[in-house]
């Protein structure tokens, strides 16, 4: 398997700068079919200078979805310690449903489903990440750690499908419904 390394940065910070803007772009316009032009003119800059700083353009998306991984990981980490395994799965999931970096999230993994770089790279270094958050919530909640990676996975695992199922059209009853039932699943492994 191979991995999209991170090229070694011309200016560090510079980079970091546009990686951050360049997911902003990115979380308004989507992932899939991100064209550097009209990026570059978004940020005031040109796509020379992108690719001065990234390498490439698979290097700028890599980098996109690391950040956007990384604001969602902070998002969890901000989260007040749970209640329970059950509040567990409600709090985290308000992070999922208003969270743009699911939705990228959503978008690179389904490039990486068929092997394209750097998609199929960055999702899987995003998932090691983000299910780490995911138990770290859980555990500061009092789940024990056995459980925590137990839950972790199986909340992960049905947050994917209901977003992929229930898309922007989902009702909203249904999906609240499909939580619950999630949250009554979860608890039980406690």
């Amino acid at each position: 398997m191979t991995s999209v390394s991170t090229a070694p940065a011309k200016d560090p910070q510079r980079r970091a700068a546009w990686a951050e803007l360049a997911t902003d772009y990115v979380h308004e316009h989507g992932l899939i079919g991100l064209s550097l032009r009209p990026l570059a003119a978004k940020l005031g800059t040109s796509n020379r200078v992108l690719l001065y700083h990234f390498g490439t353009k698979d290097q700028l998306v890599a980098d996109v979805l690391r950040t956007s991984n990384e604001r969602s990981v902070a998002e969890v980490a901000s989260l007040e310690p749970s209640e329970d395994l059950r509040s567990a799965v409600h709090d985290l999931w308000s992070v999922m449903e208003g969270d743009r970096c699911s939705w990228i999230y959503v978008e690179a993994a389904a490039l990486g489903l068929f092997g394209r770089e750097p998609y199929a790279s960055a999702v899987r270094e995003a998932n090691a990440v983000w299910i780490a958050g995911l138990i770290a919530h859980l555990e500061k909640s009092g789940v024990g750690s056995a459980v925590a990676e137990r839950a972790a996975h199986v909340i992960d695992a049905a947050f994917q499908g209901l977003q992929l199922s229930l898309g922007l059209d989902g009702s909203l009853p249904e999906r609240a419904r499909s939580v619950d039932d999630l949250a009554d699943a979860v608890a039980a492994l406690a």
